[in-house]
């Protein structure tokens, strides 16, 4: 269990709460690169950490993520007009370049200076693997962007996919760092499996990372071998799996998820899955294959009971509900809007989600003390080759994992 204070120490992440001011010491993902595909399209929305944002792309190419409420009046930008390297609210004109600087005020007299001294609120952007991250903390906090191993590899070896959940981040992450679920939730599925011919019991190993945590799930597989499954997660909020890729026959790299929070009871996954060798196709993303509404909500949901086939539960499919996506999304989902985790009882397969959570409160609170927040690189040496990694595979019952 976890008491009510902690929970809500790393499960509140608007503006000024110690979680929140975790988050806004990283670059995470604001939005797709296709929600705004070319130069003066239309402006987008973006919840991001409790924060009503708009996102548009200027004339010559470049992204902005301003406030979403006019520095003027406060109409909302998302109504605005995306012309000429600005964006230009409706109700009276005032426009905006992608740095939150007042470009005019048209309705002002000619002499008026009013422009030099107000700034809107805007958040530095930068677009890679087909996603739109940005840093929303203090400008000389601004960590290096992470060369991480997913983000060094030609846009055509990586796929992403996004969705809506209707719940806070902390308990989806959780989902991603718990190896103990899938030979029960996702059995069934094509390529959910593997797990169970290994046997349910699991036991952990878990490493502290400059990055955050590396944890093993053990299982024993006969009296010489165990089967040892790799996950890492990352600050803030990334997961990495190890569903892998086969090529010739061998695992080419691995999932890689953002739980980014849009508020606190509202949560934007990302899913990067990349090929090291080759370029991912249409095929191999079949896994993350989920319909969705046109806001990027599931379409198999909380109201159509995530459109669950008792009859498929009781012949072929272990929950009755397709798909990795919408089944972990059932889960995760129905422990409401925030889990309350003081009514939890939890055994020696939560190791991993224990640390994750040890791992977060002790951030926040640090960072309250006036430490630095965990896996920022602050120097460029240190963002050469930033390896994280994840994996399975079968070694000898007397082998070291990592």
């Amino acid at each position: 269990m976890l008491s009510n204070e902690d929970n809500e120490l790393i499960t509140r992440v608007g503006p000024s709460t110690p979680m929140g001011e975790v988050m806004r010491r990283y670059w995470i993902p604001a939005l797709l690169s296709a929600e705004i595909p070319e130069p003066d399209c239309p402006p987008v929305k973006v919840k991001l950490l409790g924060e009503s944002l708009v996102a548009f792309r200027d004339s010559s190419g470049r992204v902005g993520l301003l406030g979403e409420l006019c520095a003027h009046r406060r109409a909302s930008l998302f109504y605005g007009r995306n012309e000429e390297c600005g964006l230009r609210c409706v109700y009276h004109g005032w426009k905006y370049d992608v740095e939150g600087n007042v470009l005019e005020t048209p309705a002002e007299p000619a002499h008026s200076t009013l422009k030099d001294k107000v700034k809107q609120k805007a958040y530095p952007c930068r677009e890679i693997a087909g996603v739109v991250f940005t840093f929303m903390g203090p400008p000389d906090k601004m960590p290096f962007f992470p060369n991480y191993e997913w983000f060094r590899l030609p846009k055509q070896n990586i796929g992403v996919t996004k969705f809506l959940l209707e719940c806070n981040y902390l308990q989806a992450l959780e989902g991603d760092c718990d190896s103990a679920h899938a030979p029960f939730l996702h059995r069934g599925n094509r390529g959910g499996g593997l797990l169970t011919t290994r046997g349910f019991t699991v036991s952990y190993e878990i490493r502290e990372k400059w990055f955050g945590l590396k944890a093993a799930a053990l299982r024993p597989v006969g009296s010489s071998e165990k089967h040892v499954r790799v996950h890492s997660f990352a600050m803030p909020f990334i997961a990495c799996v190890p569903t892998a890729f086969l090529v010739n026959g061998k695992p080419d790299g691995y999932l890689v998820v953002y739980q980014t929070p849009s508020d606190d009871y509202h949560t934007v996954r990302y899913n990067f899955r990349f090929k090291r060798s080759e370029p991912v196709t249409e095929r191999d993303i079949e896994f993350d294959r989920f319909q969705l509404e046109a806001d990027f909500h599931l379409l198999a949901n909380s109201a159509n009971n995530y459109l669950i086939d008792r009859e498929k539960q009781r012949a072929s499919n272990y929950t009755g509900i397709e798909g990795f996506a919408t089944q972990d999304a059932c889960m995760t989902e129905s422990m409401g809007p925030i889990c309350d985790r003081s009514e939890e009882h939890l055994g020696v397969t939560d190791a991993f989600i224990i640390a994750v959570r040890r791992f977060l409160i002790r951030a926040a609170r640090d960072l309250q003390a006036g430490k630095e927040a965990p896996g920022t690189i602050a120097a460029e040496d240190q963002n050469q080759l930033l390896e994280i990694n994840s994996y399975e595979r079968t070694v000898p019952l007397d082998a070291a994992w990592d």
